[in-house]
């Protein structure tokens, strides 16, 4: 780090002089006409010329103002050389000239400093960058990992290892090289590997797999190299590759399709971790959220050798989530940290902090002292479904029309097929985001999805469609199921191929086949939800009357509640 630094300041002190000295030479240039010049050189007046065989004008010196330049006009005559020395005048040429060393030696000043940091200046940036991660990552223990209880369990002896490797060694145990977090994003992957470090009292390491990824061949494996070796002066540390799938994606097989500078990251990524003495007490973290694209020589034992899902929170999790983050901010009574707990099913801890966040921003720019209530519902809603628009002027009552028997489909179609769902909001107030209205239903946790519930869920989609059929007809119904069809088309794969829930093609996946003879699968999937669709209205044709009432309730008020459609389903 001293070397860097005299470095820089070399560098800038020789910049700064050249810079300097090219100003004081060049700051008293003054024109002069070429019968003014002559008339001084008579007068013996003239002390210096500078030529230059390539300008249209020279350079010269008066005796009476040496620190002046004046610019003449060069009359390139072939005796003029002779004429100024016949003269007694001095004459240089432009290329020896303090002014063009000055220029030399400020280029090659700046050459040399954009050559070195070339070199040297990314790879020491990148230890910079690890230093400053792992001192601010330090304070940060497993007690501060809200959820997750599992996933803390499975970690407890990786940090037993680091503090203690010798208890392990003594019973034949070898430390596991490296773990590898996947699920999905936001849900603590690399909080949960700062706290082993924070646990550990180790330093802790941290790069993302996007910071190797380089454009040209070397850069990346040179980088991973840097980096280890640096945690290789510490007898323990903590490495973190997050993104970890930019760098350990699967090899090509055919050479024309690989990548060479990701290979060879890669590479360098697997020796390094196949280098370390076993119980050195250095353990390498990747982070992925796309665990099935990683290569196989990854996932292999003496790589990473523990797999560990950090997975989105249940109720218990979500409720100590919100309540660590709601310790900096003042609430009111009112907010129920309960309901809201299980009103956040999917919510990942990220989310979960947003919501608080988005919550206490709406108290500030009310200027309340504290977060009620009021201000978590509309936090909860530009969280799912982004804040509502303001302008709505432009909307025709045609379109609000459609807009709110779409959404009264989906209404009545959960509370007739899924009624353990609670319904939070039905609206037909558009977002910013582009919804035009919106259906916010939320399911119990459960650990499985039944056969019924899977159908339901398929129908439930398939419900905002079948409205605007049955109201409007067939050849009025809008792109406004374009979502909803992309998630039933989703939903219905995996209910015939990956959970066997068709009768016709039973326990049996497509998947055991090459691609390209998925067509059996793709017509399957058609056929299928075309009888759900046909069920689906069928369920509305008999509950019409309902439709209509919820779809008038909608038009008058915006948005219904769960209670809402409770009353008026009854």
């Amino acid at each position: 780090m001293k070397k860097k630094t005299l470095i820089i300041l070399s560098v800038l002190v020789l910049s700064g002089t050249i810079l300097a000295g090219y100003y004081y030479l060049n700051k008293t240039q003054h024109k002069l006409s070429y019968p003014l010049f002559l008339e001084a050189v008579e007068q013996n007046k003239v002390a210096e010329v500078i030529l230059d065989e390539n300008s249209n004008t020279f350079k010269t010196k008066l005796t009476e103002k040496p620190d002046s330049i004046y610019i003449v006009t060069n009359p390139k005559t072939e005796d003029f050389t002779e004429f100024l020395l016949l003269n007694n005048i001095t004459v240089n040429y432009g290329s020896n000239t303090p002014a063009n060393i000055f220029r030399v030696l400020f280029v090659a000043a700046i050459a040399g400093a954009i050559i070195w940091y070339t070199r040297n200046g990314s790879n020491k940036n990148l230890i910079s960058d690890t230093n400053k991660k792992k001192q601010n990552s330090s304070a940060i223990t497993l007690s501060q990992v809200a959820g997750n209880i599992e996933a803390k369990s499975m970690v407890e002896d990786i940090i037993g290892f680091i503090k203690n490797p010798e208890q392990y060694a003594q019973v034949g145990a070898r430390m596991p090289k490296g773990l590898l977090f996947y699920g999905p994003p936001g849900t603590g992957k690399t909080l949960m590997a700062k706290a082993i470090a924070g646990e550990a009292n180790v330093p802790f390491y941290a790069m993302s797999g996007s910071d190797f990824v380089q454009m040209y061949v070397g850069v990346g494996a040179s980088r991973i190299r840097n980096l280890f070796n640096k945690a290789k002066k510490n007898e323990k540390a903590v490495i973190f590759i997050d993104e970890i799938d930019a760098i350990g994606k699967k090899r090509a097989r055919n050479s024309n399709a690989s990548n060479d500078e990701r290979d060879q990251t890669l590479n360098a990524l697997l020796t390094e971790m196949s280098g370390f003495h076993d119980n050195q007490g250095i353990v390498v973290i990747g982070a992925t959220n796309r665990l099935d694209t990683l290569d196989e020589a990854l996932l292999r034992p003496g790589r990473f050798d523990r797999q560990i899902e950090i997975g989105l929170p249940d109720v218990n999790s979500r409720k100590n989530i919100l309540s660590l983050h709601a310790k900096t901010k003042p609430l009111s009574e009112d907010v129920d940290m309960d309901a809201l707990a299980k009103s956040t099913v999917f919510f990942s801890g990220a989310m979960l902090e947003n919501l608080l966040n988005e919550a206490a921003i709406q108290a500030a720019n009310e200027k309340k002292p504290a977060i009620n209530k009021n201000h978590i519902d509309k936090a909860f809603y530009t969280v799912v479904a982004g804040a509502p628009k303001t302008d709505r002027s432009y909307i025709s009552e045609h379109d609000r029309k459609i807009t709110a028997y779409h959404e009264a489909g989906h209404a009545l179609a959960t509370t007739l097929l899924l009624p353990e769902h609670y319904i939070s909001k039905v609206t037909i107030i558009p977002s910013v985001r582009g919804a035009g209205g919106f259906n916010l239903s939320i399911p119990k946790d459960t650990l499985f999805q039944s056969q019924r519930q899977l159908k339901a869920n398929i129908m439930v989609l398939l419900a905002g469609r079948v409205a605007e059929e049955l109201i409007f007809g067939k050849e009025e119904i809008t792109t406004g199921a374009s979502n909803d069809i992309q998630k039933a088309s989703s939903m219905i794969v995996n209910y015939i191929n990956k959970f066997g829930m068709d009768e016709e093609l039973g326990l049996f996946s497509m998947d055991a086949f090459e691609h390209g003879q998925d067509n059996q699968l793709i017509s399957k999937c058609r056929s299928q939800m075309n009888d759900f669709y046909e069920d689906t209205k069928k369920l509305l044709q008999l509950n019409l009357d309902t439709l209509k009432k919820i779809t008038n309730e909608l038009l008058e008020k915006e948005s219904l509640t769960g209670e809402d459609i409770d009353r008026i389903c009854a």
